[in-house]
């Protein structure tokens, strides 16, 4: 006896954008986005933003530090980072072009996607730098793309250095994250 195929929609960006609520929208499927995030979670987003727009100011980069903006990466694919570098001004709407940086904040309900799924997708689109902060252990997981694009975990203690916009030397300073 066979079974009928179950059927599985495909949704694009022009479906996305009628939605009501918050979702992601990978490879054509709704994901359905978590309840806000709880006080820790805010806490590092705005001390990860902010180490970073110190950094960008303090090297001259013409780069803009964006919270939760929907980054199109494709015609069935928006995906919503904690946070984005993009080389340049702040986009007139939506990220459409790769940025520069991606940040995700991990929690119990996003570790798994943020860990798989999105590290996935962002290094197939040749994401630079993924930057993931684990708040439970403290630490900073830096993953930045080499010559055969594929992801290579640096070490996150102290000063982490990032090249991002072609020249821009970007200086973290990992303990700052966590106080």
């Amino acid at each position: 006896m066979t079974s009928a195929p179950k059927y599985m929609p495909h949704y694009t960006v022009e479906d996305y954008r009628l939605w009501e609520g918050d979702w992601e929208l990978w490879n054509g499927v709704a994901v359905a986005m978590t309840p806000s995030p709880f006080g820790r979670h805010s806490r590092l987003l705005v001390s990860v933003g902010s180490e970073l727009k110190s950094a960008t100011e303090a090297c001259g980069c013409n780069a803009t530090v964006l919270a939760e903006i929907d980054w199109i990466v494709s015609a069935d694919t928006v995906l919503r980072p904690d946070l984005i570098v993009v080389c340049g001004a702040e986009p007139e709407r939506h990220v459409e072009e790769t940025p520069a940086i991606a940040v995700e904040i991990l929690s119990d309900s996003t570790r798994e996607r943020d860990l798989t799924y999105k590290r996935s997708i962002y290094q197939q689109q040749k994401l630079p730098c993924y930057l993931i902060v684990d708040p439970d252990t403290s630490q900073l997981m830096v993953l930045q793309l080499n010559q055969d694009g594929q992801y290579v975990d640096m070490p996150a203690t102290g000063d982490v250095e990032l090249v991002i916009c072609d020249d821009c030397r970007l200086t973290i300073q990992v303990d700052r994250l966590f106080r």
